[in-house]
């Protein structure tokens, strides 16, 4: 794709992501898709070798989907969960190799079952870190942590500026409780708007 083809479609995936801003606030959260920077920090962790399997949550048009491809190439599993319609059709026509789910990321323990997948290598969430609500919010900490290997990781991205209100100070704490180690990335300036990466390894396992 050459340079004006490629500027051409992120104007395009740009106008599309804020149409359904406009349209679903509250599902779509975000004003505009993720820079390259911001995707190369969140699918750091990916493998470089072997079959991963790999889980997106909220994979709107397809920011982190082709940084995840990118490191696959044609490796493993990968399975994107998008909750709008229209983006995961979008993201079916751009990439045929991805198991596209319209679903919401809560039903990520029977999205796993209903494939025979599991356990988890990594997780990567493009979803809206502070619009879930307080108990939402934990339940997919948890789900993401019970699905995960012992190796296993969890990359979630915030916005810098909503970083230190209190939504986003309870989901890092939900993080923290269900994941040994939680790091914060540094900002990633070169994103609208700027933000960080949380990595999350070393899930913790709670006894029924």
């Amino acid at each position: 794709m050459g340079v004006q083809q490629s500027t051409t479609a992120q104007t395009r995936d740009g106008l599309l992501f804020l149409g359904e801003f406009a349209r679903r606030p509250l599902k779509t959260a975000a004003i505009a898709p993720s820079s390259p920077a911001l995707a190369a920090g969140m699918v750091a962790p990916v493998p470089e070798s072997g079959q991963p399997v790999v889980v997106e949550l909220g994979a709107g048009t397809g920011s982190f989907t082709k940084a995840i491809q990118h490191k696959l190439r044609g490796r493993g599993r990968h399975v994107a969960i998008e909750l709008n319609p229209k983006l995961a059709d979008l993201l079916r026509h751009r990439y045929p190799g991805v198991d596209v789910v319209c679903a919401d990321a809560t039903e990520l323990p029977s999205v796993l079952e209903q494939r025979d997948l599991g356990p988890v290598d990594v997780v990567v969430s493009g979803l809206p870190w502070v619009s879930f609500p307080t108990e939402a919010g934990r339940s997919l900490a948890t789900s993401v942590a019970d699905s995960l290997s012992p190796n296993g990781v969890f990359t979630q991205f915030t916005y810098s500026w909503t970083r230190w209100a209190n939504p986003a100070r309870t989901r890092l704490q939900a993080l923290r409780e269900r994941f040994e180690e939680v790091v914060v990335s540094t900002t990633v300036w070169r994103n609208l708007p700027p933000a960080a990466v949380y990595v999350a390894r070393r899930a913790r396992r709670v006894e029924a």
